[in-house]
């Protein structure tokens, strides 16, 4: 469409949703079942410019190269930057932050790169399951809701998700890196959604209502370096 693919989802829906997606700024729309493509493309046709400005804000943005998990590269932890050092020693594998600039991980000699990542994003989920916890227990009395269960996840395209019905949510696991606003932030949201499932007004509304710096920390959260598969929320 103008020369934009689009990929099209026919779902049960009152209104159309266009969406344009990290990294490379691919388009989707979700379409209600009646609609035909001829109204698809018009649809799509007078978002263009919108679509053109998405896309090119997301190639600008910066990005962390994949990690090769060796001492010296840039890693982040609660939205702060730390240089990585590898210890090889025959003991217990362990990762701590040492200080305000390193991030320490000791490993066994010989120990490969998947194993000292696998080691780093297990540490992460740890630090993040705890916070998140920690910010459920404060926010579920003071906006009235029950979160049933939560977890931690690797998300492609987007930093939460939360199912009404369930009393469930889910976080990516890459905000373990973000700092500690961007993850209330996100934590809040996807609690809202108990409250109000569509990005609607009355959402937004409640959004004000219970963390009036919302937009704010959305804008630190979509401005951080990416990983190397990248979110926008």
């Amino acid at each position: 469409m103008a020369g934009i693919p689009v990929e099209i989802v026919r779902k049960r829906i009152k209104n159309l949703h266009l969406a344009v997606y990290p990294p490379d700024g691919r388009v989707r729309i979700a379409v209600p079942t009646h609609i035909d493509d001829d109204a698809v493309r018009v649809a799509v046709s007078t978002q263009i410019a919108w679509i053109h400005r998405q896309q090119a804000r997301m190639r600008a943005q910066p990005r962390q190269s994949a990690r090769d998990m060796v001492t010296g590269e840039s890693h982040y932890v609660d939205g702060r930057r730390y240089l990585l050092r590898v210890v090889e020693r025959p003991t217990r594998p362990s990762i701590r932050v040492v200080g305000v600039r390193t991030l320490e991980i000791v490993v066994r000699p010989g120990t490969e790169r998947d194993q000292r990542l696998a080691l780093l994003e297990r540490w992460y989920r740890k630090r993040l399951r705890e916070q998140v916890g920690q910010l459920v227990e404060t926010w579920e009395p003071v906006m009235g809701v029950t979160v049933e269960e939560y977890g931690i996840r690797k998300m492609k395209t987007r930093w939460g998700s939360c199912n009404p019905r369930a009393g469930r949510i889910w976080l990516s696991l890459e905000l373990a890196k973000k700092s500690p606003g961007c993850v209330e932030y996100v934590v809040v949201h996807e609690m809202v959604h108990l409250l109000e499932r569509k990005h609607d007004d009355r959402f937004r509304g409640f959004m004000d209502q219970f963390l009036p710096t919302w937009r704010l920390l959305r804008d630190e959260l979509n401005r951080a370096p990416l990983a190397h598969e990248d979110w926008e929320y």
